[in-house]
């Protein structure tokens, strides 16, 4: 199988006053082209962090990571954004659209970035995928914390992405919202044949993943593959 992503030996620390707090202790793991992954821990175990450098959102001082086949720590900004914008696609817990376009700009304006000619086109369908072809015009303060994390999940699959971050994605919803939301996520995910990887604190989320990397104290626990059924 295909390595979409290789991390080796990941130490993060960061400085507080005159301290070294280590939020992530040498961490190892590989994640194969069309898995889906999810990392547990409770919080402050360094999830979120763990995400920004699997996603050249950030450096590590030490060990490696290996993204869609590039190494992270020799590519320059530019080169880590484009690589990004080109591969990857992210949800986050606050959803983060731009509050002043609507709903179907939130989706269309990043494709036409990219100079995707068919931008608006696409960004129709993938709202009316996400259950939203009535809300084209509406602006993120006229939805729901459901619908906007809809919107958020059609604009995250816009560019095909190879590999999909989510960081907490059902995390500002309730119970009902949220377990919709997933299956959107899981139904997207296996019709585009992303790789996908939550972060998440929700063990039942996490167990719906073909594997699970368990953190605690920034260290690995544990790393399980799900039981075939």
């Amino acid at each position: 199988m295909t390595k979409i992503l290789n991390v080796r030996n990941l130490k993060k620390t960061y400085t507080s006053g005159s301290k070294n707090l280590t939020v992530l202790d040498d961490i190892s793991f590989d994640i194969n082209a069309g898995d889906t992954f999810a990392i547990v821990g409770p919080s402050g175990s360094g999830k979120t962090t763990l995400l920004g450098l699997c996603a050249g959102l950030d450096r590590s001082d030490e060990g490696s990571v290996e993204l869609c086949g590039r190494e992270l720590s020799s590519l320059n900004e530019d080169q880590r954004a484009l690589l990004r914008n080109q591969k990857v696609g992210f949800i986050f817990q606050d959803f983060q659209l731009l509050p002043t376009l609507t709903a179907l700009e939130n989706v269309s304006v990043p494709l036409e970035l990219q100079g995707v000619s068919n931008a608006q086109k696409d960004a129709m369908e993938l709202l009316e995928k996400v259950g939203l072809g009535d809300r084209y015009d509406h602006y993120p303060s006229q939805l729901s914390g459901g619908e906007q994390q809809r919107v958020a999940l059609a604009r995250a699959f816009s560019n095909k992405p190879s590999i999909l971050f989510a960081d907490e994605p059902t995390g500002n919803l309730d119970e009902e919202t949220g377990e919709k939301v997933i299956k959107l996520l899981f139904d997207l995910n296996k019709q585009m044949g992303t790789t996908l990887v939550i972060v998440t604190h929700d063990l039942d989320l996490a167990r719906l993943n073909q594997h699970v990397l368990r953190l605690k104290g920034g260290k690995i626990i544990a790393n399980e593959t799900a039981q075939a059924s």
